[in-house]
């Protein structure tokens, strides 16, 4: 029940994912409906029950919500039905955002850590005028920001493993590409790559 689940506005738009649970309260309540992908067929509530009875012996265990009386596919694709705000399409700098930019591993030795074993240092110093933003924070294990201290990498000896930059990722789908179903791509567009 913790598999994400595209989220479209009524124009037809990606605006996020939530979770299949999440997906099956919004379409209990009305608040969206169920996209077949291959058919681009809107389905409410009853269709989507009537839907799953039919396909119940086609679909695989995994591909299903079992209750008592009957099993229901798990939707992967939902549409609001009154939402039509356009969203945000720039992923915005953040502690979260960072750590997942950066794979949760120090960006000059490689070391794999979690939130208190990892910081976030400034390549060019902000005491030498340096920003935070994507181009200029990187992850780093407290040993070499330590190291690091008030200086830049390349006084120091130190290498990054990649350069910082903005992410490519959408914020529009807090999925990574290599986790998304492929029934996504004919929704995402040109943000399926991203």
């Amino acid at each position: 029940m913790q598999e994400p689940t595209l989220v479209l506005n009524r124009g037809w738009t990606p605006v996020g994912t939530t979770t299949v649970r999440q997906a099956m309260v919004l379409l209990v309540r009305g608040a969206a409906r169920v996209i077949e992908p291959l058919t681009y067929a809107v389905h409410d509530l009853d269709d989507w029950l009537m839907r799953s009875l039919e396909r119940q012996d086609e679909l695989p265990r995994e591909r299903q919500i079992a209750t008592p009386y009957f099993l229901i596919e798990k939707p992967e694709v939902m549409l609001l039905t009154s939402y039509s705000r356009v969203p945000q399409t720039e992923v915005a700098f953040s502690r979260r955002n960072l750590y997942r930019r950066d794979e949760n591993r120090c960006q000059y030795c490689g070391r794999r850590g979690k939130g208190g074993e990892l910081s976030i240092d400034h390549v060019m110093p902000r005491s030498r005028g340096g920003a935070t933003s994507w181009e200029n924070c990187v992850l780093a294990c407290l040993r070499c920001n330590s190291r690091k201290a008030d200086r830049t990498p390349a006084e120091v000896g130190l290498r990054l493993a990649r350069k910082p930059t903005r992410p490519r990722w959408s914020p529009i789908l807090d999925t990574l590409p290599a986790s998304r179903p492929s029934s996504w791509s004919r929704f995402l567009g040109k943000l399926a790559s991203a």
